[in-house]
């Protein structure tokens, strides 16, 4: 190509040099002027012509050097990525040598501590059988002679009545009471529930507590009638009661003869107690509910409750702690929940509740912060030692509320006194 341009271009030149060669000789020039000129002509066009291949090879090489440039910094960019990167690694293998070396430190010390444990485990192998023996001699005993309380507290009526009140709100006025049977033993120290259920339940004396705690409340609730106290009375039961058909068809009968004080008498259970409730417990709730006695629960631990089912088994009332249901409360966008119900408002809990005819109780109430805050969610009852504490009724009303022997003694297999 390069061959084929200059070719060309010589041929222009020599076209150039013969067009002045021809106009000088024509003029009257003659031979001599035409060829001066001629050769003249060539000469210069080839001198113009190499000062202009010269130029472009300048350039052509400046390019080149350019190129050159470019490539040398980036190989120097390259060399220096290299120098940091075996940097890097030089780093690496020194972090592992020093980490291979601690991990050697580390298995030896794991070595002796296993050769440490292994001979402790060895010692303890050799005592262990006794000592456990011994633990459980020890927790045998404890619970023998706590049963052994119980047993002498309901054969010789140490058993107290306390009954803590319930209020309207916010007029704080009572109009509940609940009620909580309360153990003593010899020495007259009260044993709570919590202490003596362990061992009642597994020997059946949870019923006949029941069955006491029952008598004395229908007995209390005739008193306050008396005096024209149109208070009702919340009274325990347990789910072992209501599946206990020995006891349940005398506790059924005692509640036969006193139906005319069904409005003013509720049985209460725990929630996770009437959730796990089966067919007899059911059957025998449905038989206090033909009496007309109505029920509550307490204990609640989920605000998500099926309410038809609490209508179907007539529950009326549902008490739940005020710190649980302060602590479910959660901010939102559009207002107050709870976590549990994020699609119902806060404040519409209490009217879904009477929706299904159930009265919503905040129990364990402590302080009046705790009051505004139970206000704002429209709850109508409170309880707990901010209203008042469980207090014990005087000797002289528990002794005209004292049942007959009979009742604490149904089941003459199962007597308070005799073991097993």
């Amino acid at each position: 190509m390069r061959q084929f341009t200059s070719v060309a271009l010589s041929a222009t030149y020599l076209c150039l040099a013969l067009i002045v060669a021809l106009l000088l000789w024509r003029n009257g020039g003659g031979w001599a002027a035409g060829v001066a000129a001629l050769v003249g002509g060539l000469g210069l066009c080839f001198a113009v012509h190499a000062l202009v291949a010269q130029s472009l090879k300048l350039r052509a090489v400046r390019k080149e050097l350019e190129s050159l440039r470019d490539a040398q910094r980036i190989m120097l960019g390259q060399m220096e990525l290299v120098d940091a990167r075996m940097s890097e690694v030089a780093d690496a293998v020194s972090d592992d040598v020093n980490r291979s070396e601690a991990l050697s430190d580390e298995v030896h010390m794991l070595e002796d501590l296993v050769e440490r444990m292994g001979h402790r485990l060895e010692e303890r192998v050799t005592v262990a059988p006794f000592a456990a023996r011994q633990d459980a001699n020890t927790r045998a005993r404890q619970s023998a002679a706590l049963l052994d309380t119980v047993r002498a507290a309901l054969a010789e009526n140490r058993v107290d009545l306390y009954l803590q009140p319930i209020v309207g709100l916010p007029q704080r006025r009572t109009v509940f009471y609940e009620s909580y049977s309360r153990l003593r033993d010899e020495s007259g120290r009260v044993l709570m529930p919590a202490e003596y259920l362990a061992v009642a339940e597994p020997e059946g004396l949870v019923t006949s507590i029941d069955n006491l705690l029952l008598f004395r409340c229908v007995q209390i609730v005739r008193r306050l009638a008396k005096q024209d106290r149109k208070v009702g009375i919340f009274c325990n039961i347990s789910i072992a009661s209501l599946a206990d058909e020995t006891f349940f068809p005398q506790f059924l009968e005692l509640l036969a003869d006193n139906r005319d004080l069904a409005g003013a008498l509720i049985f209460e259970l725990g929630q996770a107690a009437f959730d796990a409730r089966g067919a007899v417990e059911a059957r025998n709730m449905g038989r206090l509910a033909e009496l007309g006695f109505r029920f509550s629960l307490d204990k609640v631990h989920d605000l998500d409750i099926d309410f038809h089912d609490l209508a179907r088994a007539d529950v009326k009332f549902l008490k739940v702690s005020a710190p649980f249901l302060l602590e479910e409360l959660l901010e939102t966008e559009d207002g107050l929940v709870f976590r549990s119900m994020p699609d119902l408002a806060a404040q519409d809990f209490a009217s879904l509740t009477r929706r299904y005819g159930v009265d919503l109780i905040a129990e364990k109430v402590e302080s009046e912060r705790q009051i505004v805050d139970i206000l704002e969610l429209d709850i109508a009852f409170g309880q707990g030692h901010l209203f008042g504490e469980p207090r014990a009724i005087r000797d002289a009303v528990l002794a005209e509320t004292d049942p007959p022997a009979e009742f604490l003694h149904p089941n003459p297999r199962r007597r308070v006194g005799a073991r097993g």
